[in-house]
Parts: structure tokens; sequence; C-alpha cells
């Protein structure tokens, strides 16, 4: 199988408040938008996908149907603190300080409305403990 693409698609019954989260903070822009369906494409990139689909719409089965729970989103950024600074002065809700982890991650989380997490990384050198755990060429390099 040859992927072609691949992106998460966050269910909800908030579709347009939650497209225009990820527009305002994270630089989203819309591909495609309906009232149950909106596609969102990074403005900086264009490999970087995120859908937002009514939960209750007849295209998902009918036992799939509702709203997305224990989903984490991560995005990886150069500068994590500037992000940091940006989201706490939007107000948004700061659910993990940012802080350094040994396995090699400086991070914080936040949530948009629905309550999905959203993990703001930027890659660090990991501890020697964790450094044995990573492939050679995953180790994050220093910047």
């Amino acid at each position: 199988m040859k992927v072609t693409s691949y992106y998460p698609v966050i269910m909800t019954e908030r579709v347009e408040e939650t497209a225009a989260f990820y527009r305002t903070h994270f630089g989203f822009q819309e591909n495609f938008a309906s009232d149950w369906y909106v596609h969102l494409q990074h403005g900086q990139d264009s490999a970087i996908n995120l859908a937002i689909l009514d939960g209750q719409h007849e295209t998902i089965p009918e036992q799939g149907r509702g709203r997305v729970a224990g989903l984490l989103l991560n995005f990886e950024v150069d500068d994590v603190d500037a992000v940091y600074d940006r989201v706490r002065q939007a107000g948004l809700p700061i659910l993990l300080a940012i802080r350094d982890e040994a396995f090699g991650q400086r991070h914080f989380i936040t949530a948009d409305p629905n309550g999905v997490l959203i993990d703001i990384i930027k890659p660090i050198p990991p501890s020697a403990e964790f450094a044995a755990l990573y492939a050679e060429d995953a180790l994050p390099k220093e910047q």
C-alpha cells in the first residue's frame, strides 16, 4: 500500500468554532469548508493537514458517530517558547506548563474547544539514558 496523504479528523458538534480555533492560533487555512466538514492546511507547509467533521454526519457509520475523545495532537515547532508566550497571551488553557523533558522535548500542552490536547514541542537532545533508546538517525540534534 502506498499512502499518499495522512491527517487527523476531529469529530465535533462545533465544526466552525473548531476550524476558527486552528486558523486563529495555529496558522491553518481552509481548503474546503461546508457546514459539516472543513479541511485545513497549514499556511507554511501544505503537507500539514487537519480536518474538522460534524460527528453526527451521515457519512460516519452510526456506531462511530460522536465527538473526539482521547486525542493528543503534536505540533513540532522551531520556537516553542515564542508559541507558549503567544498562546498564553491569547488566553488558551495551559494544561502543562512549558518544561524540558529528559526524553528529548521542550514542550507544553494546551487544548482546543473540544478538549483535544495539543502538545507544542521543540525536540531537544535527550539525556544519555533516553538517547540509548533512540534509533541513531532519530536523535534530536543540538540547535
